[in-house]
């Protein structure tokens, strides 16, 4: 047994355990404190850091320990920025993202050369490398931005976009310098470099998605797909540096090439976002506050170099966001965002003044060595670290309050539909259970989290406590699914001789708005069919119903084709279909295609005429031939074909043959087939064909 006494207790405190329980204090205790005063929280573990750090109260060291972990938190935070990037927003916005990049980049280069040759006396390399220290950024507040839900504002996507363009620049400016400093900048540098980071692009943009398609649908456990993803961030990252350029890049790229592959409102990534924000994240910030040296304050000549380095930083981000703000309209909100968003200086900065500080010209008369930045650079850079982060967390954190309180208000009047939508999952099949849910995870509003209620019934007949015990694990397994991406699940457990009769109550005892439920493969039942139960179910009930028969998980599917019979339009539940498939596309970041008629086509486009995403439309209208159709299909497409019960507006007695159809021409595609609400229809019809 370990006594007590044979513990270290001297500072730096080197025991493991005590160590790690003082940071996981700081991290918890820190936002307690400071939202009491109105303070990010962003900043308590900057300043918690210097207190504890070697040059505060000495109780923790930076060592390797707390590098490693910082580091992990620094590509953590890059790659969420790739990774929760809405695509639909950012190929829209990607002229103002390339705008803004520049304007972030040039304005501070700019001015930072003309500051390091007439205010510092710097040579002109060390002048350009100061600048480029000023014209990179870190997503230092982009946690607050997460936290409040705009990360799909338009500000936040162009800043974002911005981010990757200027700090790759930048560290290229950085590679550039030092090759010229160290006289390594010949032909066959600039060939060499232009290479890797080809070769670099190309592999994590088009090889890391291949990767990722064939691993999600082949491993379905948890766990294997985080550490698949945080294998995907690191190698990203090491390809970056063995491109010649800076790690950071290769997470953001990683974060985009994973992008489709891990829809918003999925259970994996709430664990990304619960493990970044709860520990990686917060080690990296307590890693930077550790480099504040107060003693160097002491010095003139340090305090007036970090005064010039603040000002310069802050007036040049803060033209890049307001030239950004008038070029494309935008609101002061939206420019807080984005100044709060590309103020904060620090992975690229530090890199920068750290390779900057180590590249020795040469020595002087005395002896000295003669760095391409000197000391008080790099002392000054601290200091402006700490003062940008603080600036740019008030104004993140003041910007995306505001803008989610108004986005609070335009939600509530105009998408008045997600008010009331409670949608039914009913379960049978234990192996097709947690696609069920996934799949209502992604129809549903991503801001409506007590949407779900999961369904299984007893047949009186077979009762018994086997039966009880595998009915209530299957809803068990339903509440652990959508727990995961932090939504609540409503069990419910019916005994009843007739199971459609239970459903049917079900509905009407909870005001179901859809139903979403696996295809039921009958023994002996005809391909044409799908199944009588089914058939029982959408006669008694005339809500949406989707039903599903799936091949791979959602979240490897690249396009979802929507096939629309002709007056479609028509239906009483069409809009809330297109508003659950809108829901769809911006949950997964996929393509929809839809195909129907010149009038259906019509309608859609002006219902989803302010939508970001990838849509694109067919004509299609011939309902007896799916030939034009099935030869556009491709192997990870999902097909969603909009039914009709029989009397409703748009039937067709066709569609009875449509799911042998389609299983016979798509059989390793995903399928949907979707029952709009309908007024109208014959009650008393207990059939469909």
């Amino acid at each position: 047994m370990l006594l007590s006494t044979a513990i270290d207790f001297s500072l730096p405190i080197s025991d493991p355990v005590l160590k790690f329980l003082i940071i996981l204090v700081i991290i918890l205790i820190s936002p307690l404190l400071l939202n009491k005063l109105k303070i990010p929280h962003l900043i308590g573990l900057i300043i918690a850091g210097a207190v504890i750090g070697e040059h505060g109260f000495n109780l923790i060291q930076r060592d390797s320990s707390i590098i490693l972990s910082g580091t992990a938190g620094l590509l953590y935070i890059m790659f969420l920025a790739g990774l929760e990037l809405d695509m639909n927003d950012f190929k829209k916005n990607s002229i103002r993202s390339l705008t803004f990049g520049m304007y972030t980049f040039l304005i501070p280069m700019i001015i930072g050369t003309v500051v390091g040759l007439w205010v510092f006396h710097f040579s002109l390399l060390s002048s350009i490398l100061l600048a480029s220290m000023f014209a990179s950024h870190t997503l230092i507040a982009y946690p607050i931005i997460s936290k409040l839900g705009i990360t799909r504002d338009s500000s936040v996507s162009i800043t974002v976009g911005g981010t990757m363009i200027t700090d790759t620049l930048a560290l290229l400016v950085l590679t550039v310098i030092v090759g010229m400093a160290t006289g390594q900048a010949d032909n066959t540098f600039w060939l060499r470099l232009g290479i890797s980071v080809l070769l670099f692009g190309l592999i994590v943009l088009g090889v890391f998605p291949l990767i990722a398609r064939f691993f999600f649908k082949h491993v379905t456990d948890s766990i294997s797909q985080y550490i698949f993803v945080l294998v995907m961030v690191f190698l990203g990252s090491f390809l970056a540096q063995l491109a010649g350029i800076e790690a950071i890049i290769g997470a953001f790229l990683s974060g985009l090439a994973l992008n489709r592959f891990i829809p918003h409102n999925s259970s994996l990534m709430n664990r990304i976002d619960f493990v970044g924000n709860a520990i990686f994240i917060p080690f990296f910030l307590l890693s930077v506050g550790m480099l504040v040296d107060y003693r160097a304050f002491t010095s003139w000549e340090t305090l007036k170099v970090g005064i010039v380095m603040i000002i310069v930083a802050t007036v040049a981000k803060y033209l890049a966001a307001w030239c950004t703000q008038k070029t494309f309209r935008l609101s002061t909100d939206q420019r807080r965002v984005i100044f709060g968003l590309s103020n904060a200086q620090a992975a690229a900065t530090l890199a920068a003044v750290i390779v900057g500080y180590n590249v020795i010209l040469g020595t002087d008369a005395e002896g000295n060595p003669i760095r391409l930045l000197n000391e008080s650079v790099l002392n000054g850079t601290i200091m402006m670290i700490l003062v940008t982060c603080v600036m740019a967390s008030f104004s993140a954190q003041k910007g995306a309050h505001n803008i989610a309180a108004q986005e609070g208000i335009t939600q509530n009047n105009g998408e008045e539909e997600n008010t009331h939508e409670h949608i039914l999952i009913p379960v049978s099949n234990e192996n097709t259970v947690e696609e069920l849910v996934n799949l209502s995870l992604n129809l549903k509003s991503p801001r409506n989290k007590h949407a779900l209620y999961a369904l299984k019934v007893i047949d009186n007949h077979n009762a018994n406590e086997q039966i009880l015990r595998q009915s209530q694990r299957l809803l068990q397994t339903v509440s652990k699914t959508a727990a995961a991406s932090d939504d609540s699940v409503e069990n419910i457990l019916r005994y009843d001789i007739n199971i459609s009769n239970a459903i049917t109550s079900v509905v009407l005892e909870k005001g179901i708005t859809d139903m979403i439920v696996g295809i039921h493969k009958e023994k002996n039942s005809p391909s044409d069919t799908i199944g009588r139960l089914l058939e029982n179910v959408l006669v008694e009930s005339s809500i949406n119903t989707f039903i599903y028969d799936n091949c791979q998980p959602v979240s490897t599917i690249q396009r979802h084709v929507v096939i629309l019979p002709e007056l479609a339009e028509k239906e009483a539940g069409f809009g809330r279909v297109i508003n659950r498939l809108q829901n769809v596309n911006r949950n997964t970041g996929t393509k929809l295609a839809f195909y129907g008629t010149d009038e259906s086509l019509s309608v859609l486009r002006k219902m989803l005429a302010q939508v970001n995403g990838d849509i694109s439309y067919h004509l299609f209208t011939d309902w007896e031939d799916f030939s034009p159709v099935f030869q556009e299909i491709r192997h990870n497409d999902m097909l969603w074909v909009i039914l009709s019960r029989k009397d409703g507006f748009s039937y067709n007695p066709t569609m009875i043959r449509v799911p042998k159809l389609i299983h016979k021409n798509c059989p390793k595609n995903n399928l949907v087939l979707i029952y709009p609400t309908q007024v109208g229809v014959n009650e008393s019809t207990r059939y469909l064909t």
